[in-house]
């Protein structure tokens, strides 16, 4: 069981977008050891088949396993609903996803109007509808694709205008809205909440407070640990190993923006 303990965490998305997710977890648990995965080779996920984004899921499970970890943490909305359960019964140990943060922005703001922003594939998937269904949502809830935005991000500058003029365009159409909640539905999109968050304010209106998956994630993360045992009692802080099935290039990037969260 100690051996188990000093395990690391494995945590995988399509691209950087998880790392995002991984910064979360390490506020709540920095003595964890943790190795982060992005399938850029294949990014994005979010245009893809359910068939095509199982598949390589499955292969950036199987290649964490390979490392030797104690948890697996899907980083990514597209792939959760897709690979969740599989995942599960595939792997002897715990599988933790993350989903848009829907559930928190409708009980704050039950009587409003709140924006998801995901990709096209989050937003067509079936958990994601039944979710909907199950907290009585529908009529409430603004879907917006935001197809091509992860790559924008992907690129590593967050201060492109290309990307807030992508918001403007995307939101223009809700103009005068009021959204008291903007659900940001992809990993990647956490590392630009606060323009989504101006740009969303300015145009549509109302509070436009920001709700991140991320969030709950890490707390599932460090709750699930502690029931099964798995917390690593080492009183030094733990490490982060990065890797990409793209070019070598791509850790770099991952490396910084792990500095930006």
């Amino acid at each position: 069981m100690m051996q188990d303990k000093e395990l690391p965490l494995g945590v995988f998305d399509s691209g950087a977008g998880g790392i995002s997710v991984l910064t979360e977890i390490r506020k709540l648990l920095p003595n964890e050891h943790y190795i982060y995965y992005g399938d850029s080779a294949n990014a994005p996920y979010g245009t893809k088949t359910e068939e095509e984004i199982k598949e390589l899921s499955l292969a950036c499970g199987d290649f964490l396993m390979e490392q030797g970890i104690k948890m697996i943490v899907i980083a990514c909305n597209t792939a959760t609903s897709i690979t969740v359960q599989t995942m599960r019964e595939r792997y002897q140990i715990p599988v933790i996803s993350i989903e848009p943060a829907v559930k928190p922005a409708v009980e704050k703001y039950p009587d409003n109007r709140t924006a998801v922003l995901a990709t096209p594939a989050t937003l067509h998937q079936k958990r994601y509808r039944h979710l909907l269904e199950k907290l009585g949502a529908q009529d409430q809830i603004v879907n917006i694709e935001c197809e091509g935005l992860a790559e924008l991000i992907e690129e590593g500058n967050l201060c492109d205008p290309h990307i807030k003029a992508y918001l403007c365009e995307k939101l223009l159409p809700y103009r005068g809205t009021e959204f008291s909640g903007v659900v940001v539905g992809c990993t990647h999109y956490s590392f630009i909440s606060d323009k989504i968050h101006d740009v969303a304010n300015k145009i549509c209106g109302g509070v436009c407070e920001i709700f991140d998956g991320k969030y709950g994630t890490a707390n599932h993360v460090r709750t699930v640990l502690e029931g099964a045992g798995l917390l690593n009692d080492c009183s030094q802080k733990g490490n982060i190993k990065f890797f990409s099935s793209g070019d070598a290039r791509n850790v770099e990037v991952f490396e910084r923006f792990a500095q930006i969260m």
